[in-house]
């Protein structure tokens, strides 16, 4: 039986994929019962499309996977706290848990800014785990986003 650390690293690997190819290293995977339904990571750059966030990916492959846009009895598993976007269609799916390894302080509707999965006004909540493999996933983050400042950063005229 697999564990939140075993479909975390499985969400780690998708981080790392997004990672080698320049996109912002969040990785997804979607579970229902012990059984993998999705895995993806983002991909905004790629496919030219702004709401290709690694949950959103998984969402859809799965919901396509099962023919149903309701996602009841899943677990989604993602290295980094979901954004607005992500977190609105993670209550419309009706997913049951996420599970997050790292808390994003700009984006972070889950804790960090807004709190859409367990708002009461909403028609479903789902549970919520912190904390998996968190520095793992803060850390390749953090590495992405050094690495751009520092390949990013204007040139210098010398005198």
């Amino acid at each position: 039986m697999s564990s939140d650390y075993d479909f975390m690293k499985m969400a780690l690997e998708e981080a790392e994929a997004a990672y080698r190819r320049g996109e912002v290293p969040v990785g997804a995977v979607l579970v229902r019962e012990g059984i993998v339904l999705a895995r993806g990571h983002n991909s905004p750059i790629v496919r030219n499309d702004p709401s290709a966030h690694a949950e959103m990916l998984v969402l859809r492959q799965a919901a396509e996977i099962i023919g149903n846009y309701r996602l009841s009895g899943t677990g989604l598993y993602v290295t980094l706290e979901p954004c607005v976007m992500c977190a609105g269609a993670i209550v419309h799916a009706r997913v049951e848990r996420v599970v997050f390894g790292a808390r994003d302080p700009k984006y972070g509707a889950v804790f960090s800014l807004y709190n859409i999965l367990t708002d009461k006004r909403l028609n479903h909540q789902v549970k919520i785990t912190e904390g998996i493999l968190k520095e793992e996933c803060g850390e390749i983050i953090s590495r992405f986003f050094r690495e751009k400042r520092v390949t990013s950063a204007p040139l210098r005229q010398l005198d």
